[in-house]
């Protein structure tokens, strides 16, 4: 089992080395061994390409292959997608023994890639440091397991815990080590979420600074239909990505209809109906970014799993505009705090939803 972990750790490090272009796939490592020797290491590749179990399959000659152990830290699926089955692959490459650290959620492959392999003689090993494989991919195991979008806050606040210095205006809160930080951080979602408000007040763009042919959907909640009075912001306008305008207003998607946007009339446009359609349309996560409203619909629905908050050093004062109130300390674990220049970066896992 030693000799198992040490390659399966390997394995895992190949995962990491796969990024967010993965986007609806998982990101696996896999690692081919013979005689106590590595002879390859693959890893995902962006979203349509190969798994990491043909990226390392594919770099060796049969005679390597044969009689050789693969280790990969996620189920090979075994049913035809952007790529063909990686169960297959493996049979016919003469692998004789896979050891697997994770045991795939989607209900697809769950448990047939297994089959496969056994029902052609190979020997499979099963649950090898199946948690720190698991945690490599946190959104899309939590979307296949629980059937709904992982749900982060991101606020970011000033020393006194103020999100902008009067009710209505834009204020710069931190620094331009966590503006680049949260424009990459965007990337690994598969929905950036903000409220009407924000989109009023600031009218962001809500794109990533991070290199991808997947962009994250921009998202707005909009259900009074406020935004059919502001046709020309960005997100409304640009066409740089895709984006979902949220409302309960029949009226909206006529009075919008000569912009980018796709309106999306729900007669409960709460944050449960949301992220329930979001999750229906594919979106594993989601990266919320509106102000305190929105953060505190978000709270009450129960539906959070990540808190994320960026914090200044500078001090606005009674007037400004409070952050939400995140809850007491018992309903979070595992706090990270990240220096960032003279700002911090704390990192919190909501105990209930993960």
């Amino acid at each position: 089992m030693q000799v198992d972990e040490k390659w399966m750790n390997l394995a895992i490090a190949q995962a990491k080395r796969a990024d967010y272009t993965t986007w609806q796939n998982p990101r696996v490592g896999a690692v081919v061994v013979k005689d106590g020797q590595l002879l390859a290491t693959g890893h995902t590749h962006e979203f349509g390409g190969v798994h990491a179990e043909r990226d390392a399959i594919n770099k060796l000659a049969a005679d390597q292959l044969r009689g050789a152990t693969l280790y990969v830290t996620l189920e090979p699926c075994s049913h035809y997608g952007k790529q063909p089955p990686c169960a297959d692959l493996i049979v016919d490459s003469g692998i004789r023994r896979v050891v697997i650290a994770e045991t795939d959620p989607h209900a697809l492959v769950t448990g047939k890639g297994i089959r496969r392999l056994r029902a052609n003689g190979l020997e499979v090993v099963t649950g090898v440091l199946a948690d720190r494989a698991a945690a490599v991919n946190p959104h899309y195991n939590f979307y296949f397991q629980k059937h709904r979008p992982w749900v982060t806050l991101k606020q970011a606040v000033s020393r006194d815990g103020k999100v902008a210095a009067f009710p209505g205006e834009r204020t710069m809160i931190t620094n331009q080590v966590v503006y680049d930080r949260v424009h990459q951080e965007r990337a690994w979602f598969h929905g950036i979420v903000i409220g009407s408000q924000t989109a009023i007040v600031d009218n962001p763009t809500l794109l990533t600074t991070a290199p991808t042919n997947f962009p994250p959907v921009r998202i707005i909640l909009d259900r009074r239909g406020r935004l059919a009075q502001h046709p020309t912001l960005h997100l409304l306008k640009d066409g740089a990505a895709p984006t979902w305008v949220f409302t309960s207003d029949p009226t909206l998607k006529i009075r919008l209809a000569g912009s980018h946007a796709e309106v999306i009339d729900q007669a409960d446009a709460g944050i449960s109906a949301v992220v329930a359609e979001c999750g229906r349309r594919g979106l594993q996560a989601l990266y919320v970014e509106g102000g305190p409203t929105i953060h505190r619909a978000f709270l009450k629905s129960g539906l959070v799993n990540e808190l994320l908050t960026y914090q200044g050093v500078g001090l606005i004062g009674e007037q400004g505009v409070a952050g939400a109130w995140y809850p007491k300390e018992g309903a979070k674990h595992g706090a990270l705090v990240e220096q960032l220049g003279d700002n911090i970066r704390i990192s919190e896992r909501m105990v209930a939803n993960v």
